[in-house]
Order: structure tokens, then C-alpha cells, then sequence
């Protein structure tokens, strides 16, 4: 009934094995990737099968191939567009150039994932940092800021891995080329960094940065509290926190993990009784989040956007 099913088997082996070429070129130099330390890199003929990768490894390396297209494929235009453009244009009329230097301002992006959201602010002259605590968007984020200098140069597979919901065969194998802009071209003079480790533990220092920016970030936290206070800390008196995205939970479900779910409304309440002030919310932004747009099953969040400031 199918006679083409296998030759298609074959397709999809070889885009899978394609991937994997990416792949190690993303850990080739994974152990020079962290300036204060150095990686040891297991010997080869060590058995590196005594390790398997579980199914919540291999989930993670199948978001992180979706995440090329989010951040660094015209495919994820529109996504960047729904989640990443209502912050950068918010932040844009709380800092205009022609009213402050906006090298001296500083933004911190927590749960930065590769990259793309940070580096657009340092294009547009801000000292920016993006910190992110999972390895598998830290190696990723590595390999396309650093070593990526030419635009559409890579060519990935995301969607292989989607056995379910193909309108057409070739949807399953239909390409992305990355990256859409050479993250190299920032202006020479810029302040851009990534620092590696979770939020709560690298960022302790009081009054550091003039704004923070969050889009789907709340809903990594165990304690969404705790991650209301830090921003409380660390912000300086008049900062800014920007925000926006759902509150899918990470730890909700998982076994053995401690885990507090909060409402939108609650998280409110938290964000008032910590002391900021709201100046501005919109309810059911449309937003989705490393979708494949030919897919039959289309997965959309009514997300919360909103901008608080810490009292001067």
C-alpha cells in the first residue's frame, strides 16, 4: 500500500546521522567551554557504554535541536516574534538611546536557552548577560555564538524525531538552515556574556542590574518564590523586571522532586508583597514554544506579559 515507507525509513537514518555530525561538532570543544575551568573528557577507549542516555536525556537533546530553530532559524521567526519582540521593545522605551547611555545599563536574562534573546539586546548597545543552567543548552548556546560566523551555514533535522501528527511524509524531514544572522556582528565595544549555573546560586550580589528580563523562565522554578525575592535582591532600586510566558511547571509531575505550583494570581500576590509595583500586564498573549508550524497538532499558551519596577 506504501512502497515508499522504507525508502523514507532510509531518509529519516540519514538525517538523524546528519544531526549527529552537528552534534559532534557542538561538543568538539566543549572542555575549553567554561573560562574559569576545564572539562575532563573522558579517554576513548575508557567503556563509555557503562553510561546510558535515559529517555530524559534524549528528550533534552531532541528540545535542544528544536531550540536551533526558535532562536537561530527564519523558521522561528514567528515564535521570536510572539515571545521575544513584546520584551525587547518594552525594555527599548524604558531605556531610549537618546536618553541614557545604554552600554551602562545592564540586563540580566535568566534561562537565557541559546542565546538568541540576549545577544539582540547587546545589538541594540546594552551590556547584557544571559545565564542558563542546563548543560545541553550551554553547549549549544556555545557552539552558535562562538563558532558560527556565517549566516544560513549549518543545516539541521529538528523535526525528525516527530513520528506523530505529519500532515506530509517530508514534514518529518524537512530541513532548517541556521543561523538566520551572524551572531559574531555585535558592535566592537559590546559587554556580552553567558554565565553558566542556576539562577539562584549565581546571582546573590544586592542592587546589580537595572532590568530583568524572563520569558518562559517562571515556570523552571521549584520555588517560583525564591526566584521573585532574587529578582527583589538583585535589582537595583527602579530596576525593572520584564516578563512573559506561562507557568508550566517543570517539577510538577516528576517523582522525588519538591515542587510548589502557584497560580497566576498567587504568583501576583508574591510579586506585590515582595514590593513591586505593576505598571503594566496583558493577559493571553499568544505564544507557543519550539513548534513545528506544519504540524497537525499545534500546542498554544495564553501567556502573561508584565513589567514591575522596584521602587527608587
Amino acid at each position: 500500500m506504501v512502497p515508499d515507507f522504507l525508502e523514507n525509513l532510509e531518509t529519516i537514518r540519514t538525517c538523524v546521522d546528519h544531526n549527529y555530525e552537528i552534534i559532534k561538532l557542538i561538543l568538539q570543544d566543549a572542555e575549553y567551554m567554561f573560562e574559569n575551568q576545564t572539562q575532563e573528557i573522558m579517554d576513548e577507549d575508557e567503556d563509555v557504554k557503562k553510561t546510558f542516555p535515559t529517555a530524559a536525556d534524549m528528550d533534552k537533546v531532541r528540545t535542544t535541536l528544536k531550540q536551533f530553530v526558535r532562536d537561530w532559524s527564519p523558521l522561528g521567526q514567528q515564535e521570536r516574534d510572539a515571545c521575544y519582540r513584546p520584551v525587547i521593545e518594552e525594555i527599548k522605551n524604558r531605556f531610549p538611546s537618546h536618553q541614557c547611555e545604554r552600554s551602562s545599563v545592564k540586563i540580566l536574562i535568566p534561562g537565557a536557552g541559546l542565546g538568541r534573546l540576549a545577544l539582540e539586546f547587546t545589538k541594540l548597545g546594552f551590556t547584557c548577560q544571559g545565564n542558563e543552567w542546563s548543560l545541553y543548552m550551554l553547549l549549544a548556546s556555545n557552539f552558535i555564538l562562538n563558532k558560527c560566523r556565517e549566516e544560513n551555514s549549518l543545516l539541521l533535522y529538528p523535526w525528525v524525531h516527530q513520528w506523530s501528527n505529519n500532515k506530509y511524509t517530508e514534514d518529518q524531514t524537512r530541513p532548517a538552515r541556521l543561523p538566520d544572522i551572524n551572531p559574531a556582528e555585535i558592535p566592537e565595544d559590546s559587554n556580552f556574556s553567558m554565565a553558566a549555573g542556576d539562577f539562584l546560586d549565581v546571582y546573590t550580589e544586592p542592587d546589580d542590574w537595572d532590568c530583568v528580563a524572563t520569558v518562559f523562565f517562571l515556570d523552571t522554578a521549584r520555588n517560583v518564590i525564591a526566584y521573585v525575592e532574587t529578582i527583589w535582591k538583585i535589582l537595583q532600586p527602579g530596576g525593572y523586571w520584564v516578563n512573559l510566558g506561562p507557568l508550566l511547571y517543570h517539577y510538577a509531575d516528576m517523582p522525588d522532586e519538591n515542587s510548589i505550583e502557584l497560580s497566576y494570581e498567587q504568583v501576583k500576590k508574591v510579586i506585590i508583597k515582595t514590593g513591586f509595583q505593576y505598571e503594566k500586564e496583558v493577559m493571553d498573549v499568544k505564544s507557543s514554544y519550539t513548534q513545528s508550524a506544519d504540524s497537525m497538532f499545534q500546542y498554544q499558551y495564553n501567556s502573561v506579559f508584565f513589567v514591575v519596577r522596584k521602587p527608587l
